[in-house]
């Protein structure tokens, strides 16, 4: 069976000042109920545009709302995640991103990792999150 991948695209439209040229997508969904969904940051997955930049709260936020609207799009919803990962680029970054995810997933109960990272891809992005969800049969 082949899996079902949500959001195709290519780096080298998603990150033109890179000299990248690989097919990724934002979801995959292996064997019909586990989601795999790529790091989301402070970016409109529709338009590409970098959005609250300097306010990790904000791009925590949107990050999170990726991630609903692509588990949404994959048949599943956020109480469906059993994992995060969250990357932040400043140790002093953590309370205000961990207040907003956990805003996101009151009652969820995933296992989570916080790392602190040097950098992201782009400077402008201070934070991001991927998730891994199994949707129930």
């Amino acid at each position: 069976m082949k899996h079902t991948r949500i959001r195709t695209f290519n780096t080298k439209d998603t990150y033109p000042e890179q000299k990248l040229d690989n097919d990724l997508c934002q979801a995959v969904v292996a064997r019909g109920s586990t989601v795999f969904l790529r790091g989301q940051i402070g970016q409109n997955i529709d338009t590409t545009e970098s959005v609250c930049i300097g306010d990790v709260a904000g791009q925590a936020e949107q990050a999170m709302s990726n991630i609903a609207m692509l588990l949404k799009e994959a048949g599943g919803e956020l109480e469906h995640i059993c994992k995060i990962t969250i990357y932040i680029v400043d140790p002093r970054y953590r309370e205000a991103v961990y207040r907003v995810v956990g805003s996101w997933l009151k009652g969820v109960f995933p296992v989570s990792t916080g790392i602190v990272v040097s950098a992201l891809a782009r400077p402008e992005w201070l934070v991001e999150i991927d998730a891994t969800a199994v949707i129930p049969d």
